[in-house]
C-alpha cells in the first residue's frame, strides 16, 4: 500500500519496475505517468479482471506479471504492446486466449493453472517464443503452428488432457526441457503396482529445521527415530506448480530407484495428521551445493552461474559422467527428468554430483520406439547445454572430444543425437 500511495503522490517518477499487490480491483491510471521508464510491471496477487485498452502507452514495458488475479480472458490489449516479451498470468480463471492478445515480441508465456481448452493458431507465429508454460489447464491438443517455433526450448504441458504427443513436438530443433506428466498420454505408461518403497509412519519422524522450499514442497531436516538416523523429509504441496503436480513428482522420485547420482528415497510417509503427502530421503552432506542459480528474466532458459565459477577438466569430466549415468538410468526406468539443469544439480569440490528435483519428470514407454528415442534425445540436448556451460567455465586444457560431444548433443536433428548410453561410452574413453 505504501507503493500505491507513493505512485498516487507522484513519487515514483523514472521507476523501471513497479510491484503492486494491495487488493486492486481496477488498474491504477497513475501507472501511465511512468510510461517513459517502466519496463517491468508486477500486479500479481490482486483482484483484477481487466487491463486498460490503452496499455500500449507503456511503450517500454517488457515484462508483465498478473498471476493470482481473477482474469477470465487473456487481455487483448497485450497484443498492442510493442516491446512486451514476457507475460505471466498463472492461477487466474482464464478460459479464452484471443489471438489479438499475443504481442509480436513474445518470448516467454506463463498460463499455468487456468481453464484453457484451446490456444490460437497464431501462437506459432511468434518466432521469438522460447518458454511456454501451460501446466494445469484443459488442453486436448496444441496448435500445430508451434512447429514453426524454432527457438522454443522449454514447454510445460503437464496436467492437461492430451491423449498423444504430436510428431512435430518431438522434432522441434531447440526443444530441451519438456514436462507432460498427468496427461492421458503419460498416465497410460505410468509405472503402477507395488514399488517396494517402505512406508514410514509420521509418528516415527521428528521434524527439525527447514532446509529449503520450492514450488512443490518444503524440505525439513528430521530424525527417523527408530533408526536414529538424520534424514530429509519433503512435504509436498497440493497445488499445481509451473512444472505440474507435486504428487507426480513424488511418484517419479520413487520410481527412479537407486543410483549413486540420485538422492536416495528412504520411504513414503503415511498417517500424516492432515493427510499430506511426503517422502523421507537421505540427508545430503553439507559439502554439496547447487551448481547454478535459476534463470533470470533476461536469460529466460539459461542458468545463472557465479561470475568467478571455474572447473578443472577432471571436475567437468566427473560431473558429466555422473549426470549422464543418472540420466541413462532414468531413461531405462522409462522416466525423463524434464528439468536437467545446473540449478537442479548438487555438487562438491571434487565433482561428485547428484541430480535432484523431479518436478518436471514424465513417464514414457520403455520399448525402443521413435517416440521414446525422441523424448530421450530431447533430454540429451539439455545435457549438451549443461556440458557447454561447464566447458565455458573450464580452466586449463579443454578436451576437443568433449567439445565435439557437446555439439553432437545439441544438433538440431533430434534423432541424430547420441543416447545417454553412447554419451557414457564417449565420456569413459576420455
Amino acid at each position: 500500500m505504501t507503493t500505491l500511495a507513493q505512485l498516487k503522490a507522484g513519487q515514483l517518477a523514472g521507476a523501471t519496475r513497479l510491484d503492486l499487490a494491495c487488493g486492486l480491483t481496477e488498474f491504477p491510471r497513475e501507472i501511465f505517468e511512468l510510461a517513459d521508464s517502466l519496463e517491468i510491471l508486477n500486479l500479481t496477487g490482486n483482484a483484477l479482471t481487466s487491463l486498460p485498452d490503452d496499455l500500449h502507452r507503456l511503450t517500454h514495458l517488457r515484462v508483465l506479471f498478473c498471476s493470482d488475479n481473477a482474469f477470465t480472458e487473456l487481455p487483448q490489449c497485450l497484443g498492442q504492446c510493442a516491446k512486451l516479451s514476457m507475460i505471466g498470468f498463472k492461477a487466474n480463471q482464464i478460459s479464452h486466449v484471443p489471438a489479438a492478445a499475443l504481442p509480436p515480441q513474445l518470448r516467454w508465456l506463463i498460463l499455468t493453472d487456468n481453464s484453457i481448452s484451446q490456444l490460437p493458431d497464431e501462437l506459432g507465429q511468434r518466432p521469438l517464443l522460447q518458454k511456454l508454460m501451460l501446466a494445469g489447464n484443459q488442453l486436448t491438443q496444441l496448435p500445430p503452428s508451434l512447429a514453426n517455433c524454432a527457438n522454443l526450448e522449454l514447454i510445460r504441458i503437464a496436467s492437461n488432457r492430451l491423449t498423444h504427443l504430436p510428431d512435430w513436438l518431438l522434432t522441434l530443433p531447440s526443444l530441451t526441457w519438456l514436462a507432460y506428466a498427468g496427461n492421458p498420454v503419460e498416465m497410460a505408461v505410468t509405472v503402477t503396482g507395488d514399488d517396494g518403497t517402505p512406508n514410514i509412519p509420521w509418528s516415527e519422524l521428528e521434524l527439525g529445521e527447514v532446509l529449503g522450499e520450492g514450488a512443490s514442497g518444503i524440505i525439513h531436516k528430521a530424525i527417523w527415530k527408530p533408526q536414529a538416523l538424520s534424514v530429509a523429509v519433503k512435504l509436498y504441496k497440493g497445488t499445481i506448480t509451473s512444472d505440474g503436480s507435486p504428487l507426480h513428482e513424488m511418484h517419479a522420485c520413487i520410481a527412479a530407484g537407486l543410483h549413486p547420482n540420485l538422492i536416495k528415497v528412504q520411504g513414503r510417509v503415511i498417517e500424516h495428521p492432515q493427510g499430506q503427502a511426503a517422502l523421507v530421503m537421505s540427508l545430503i552432506d553439507p559439502s554439496y551445493r547447487n551448481l547454478a542459480a535459476l534463470p533470470s528474466l533476461a536469460s529466460c532458459t539459461r542458468d545463472i552461474y557465479e561470475p568467478d565459477t571455474r572447473f578443472s577438466l577432471d571436475v567437468v569430466l566427473r560431473m558429466a559422467r555422473g549426470i549422464a549415468s543418472a540420466a541413462a538410468h532414468l531413461h531405462l526406468q522409462g522416466i525423463t527428468h524434464g528439468d536437467l539443469y545446473g540449478h537442479n544439480i548438487l555438487w562438491n569440490a571434487t565433482g561428485d554430483c547428484l541430480l535432484a528435483d523431479f518436478g518436471a519428470a514424465s513417464f514414457h514407454a520403455t520399448a525402443d520406439t521413435l517416440e521414446t528415442r525422441a523424448l530421450q534425445r530431447i533430454e540429451v540436448r539439455a545435457f549438451g547445454v549443461l556440458l557447454g556451460e561447464l566447458l565455458e567455465r573450464g580452466e586449463g586444457v579443454v578436451s576437443e572430444d568433449l567439445i565435439e560431444l557437446q555439439k553432437s548433443c545439441c544438433q538440431p536433428d533430434v534423432l541424430a543425437r547420441p543416447s545417454f548410453e553412447e554419451i557414457e561410452g564417449v565420456l569413459s574413453s576420455i
